[in-house]
């Protein structure tokens, strides 16, 4: 496929306004724009004007804000284009409904997980983005991808590159799944070090531009003990098949094992648009203006190992996936509620995983969840934990 005028697809973007939604957006332009695609809706949160303009841009059908606050706001500036104004988890669903036949998931948090949801049951393409679909929700997730006849193309790169790098005919033959990491801004520094940063400093990605929540998260690597478990659900390993690698470069973005020794990988300029473009055009390949790897330039590759005292989120991840259950949902719950602590400058960098770790003790005994009302339920019951473990310890100081 060498142009995008021959896709033709219709498309809604949830989540249009951060980082994912804005990268798809521009993808979509280099494919032909309004000329190829139809864009059913697009979704957003506090940024209005950024979410209108969009709308406008793509000539949406629909635009939905996740904040009912500003739902007038959003109508106004809509007002006299035709394009429909909703908010609230309501617009949200309404938006995942509508008639589009691939949809990107790129809400951050749990607040993606029944809008999400939703599209899948339809049978909508799914471009995941949205981590805690599969970490929150998992089996229940891809069962009702499957239920609904649609395909779970995943877009974060190191998924993508797993994706790409697996061999349909060979699954039988993986031995092992090889997430790379880049260690984030604090991969050489002690938890001493740690222990006193900002989030303004926690947010400053060495190699990819990111939204808020996933800079902090791969400064903690929290995004990378959400990916271990995604790729558990995703690709049906075992939690000991999953390992993590850190690669300062970011070149490699992920890599496959067979039984006979072969090591698949996919490499690539560090651009969420070639995964994002992939996923759009899957299973073909189309041309994007993004920055071409030059091997004559690279002076070296680094890998080393992961080291889970500075960095327990991965530690628990895989105490996770060991206990099954809700764990993955209790953790990436209480993980959230600590983030905006941290942003909020009530509790430290090094706390999150100790108020993940704390919550998730407490709910280690929970039963795995046999419906989406489970899950949510567990979510909420987390998050309250979290809290109550928060102002504890801000009241003991």
């Amino acid at each position: 496929m060498t142009s995008g005028a021959t896709l033709k697809r219709r498309l809604t973007i949830l989540g249009s306004t951060g980082s994912i939604g804005t990268n798809t957006l521009d993808v979509i332009r280099q494919l032909g724009g309004r000329s190829c695609f139809e864009i059913a809706a697009v979704t957003g949160n506090g940024n209005i004007e950024l979410l209108a303009q969009q709308a406008m841009d793509v000539g949406a059908e629909l635009a939905v804000t996740a904040d009912e606050r500003h739902y007038d706001s959003l109508k106004a500036a809509l007002a006299g284009t035709g394009i429909e104004a909703a908010a609230g988890k309501s617009g949200l669903i309404e938006a995942a409904e509508r008639d589009a036949g691939w949809v990107m998931a790129a809400i951050v948090g749990t607040a993606g997980l029944a809008p999400t949801l939703a599209a899948a049951r339809r049978g909508a393409d799914i471009a995941l983005a949205n981590k805690e679909c599969l970490v929150s929700a998992g089996d229940l997730f891809v069962n009702a991808v499957t239920a609904g006849g649609g395909k779970l193309i995943p877009v974060d790169s190191e998924h993508s590159a797993i994706f790409q790098s697996l061999e349909d005919d060979q699954r039988h033959a993986v031995e092992r799944i090889v997430l790379t990491a880049s260690g984030g801004p604090f991969r050489t520094w002690s938890r001493e070090q740690m222990a006193g940063v900002t989030a303004d400093i926690a947010r400053a990605h060495p190699n990819w531009s990111m939204g808020l929540k996933i800079s902090i998260g791969s400064a903690s690597m929290f995004n990378k003990a959400l990916e271990m478990i995604e790729a558990r659900h995703l690709f049906g390993v075992q939690p000991d098949q999953i390992e993590v690698i850190v690669h300062p470069q970011s070149i490699v973005h992920s890599m496959v094992g067979y039984t006979d020794g072969s090591v698949l990988a996919q490499l690539g300029c560090p651009d969420m648009r070639t995964a994002i473009g992939y996923a759009l055009t899957y299973p073909l390949r189309t041309k994007l203006d993004v920055e071409r790897l030059d091997f004559a330039k690279l002076s070296r590759l680094d890998f080393e190992a992961p080291d889970e005292v500075r960095f327990p989120a991965l530690r628990l991840a895989r105490t996770a996936m060991q206990r099954g259950g809700v764990q993955g949902a209790v953790m990436n719950a209480a993980e959230e509620i600590a983030f905006h602590a941290f942003v909020t400058g009530r509790i430290g960098f090094l706390e999150m995983a100790d108020i993940a770790e704390t919550v998730m003790e407490s709910m280690a005994d929970r039963a795995p969840a046999l419906t989406m009302e489970d899950v949510f339920a567990a979510d909420g019951e987390a998050r309250a934990r979290a809290e109550e473990t928060i102002s504890v310890n801000e009241k003991a100081a």
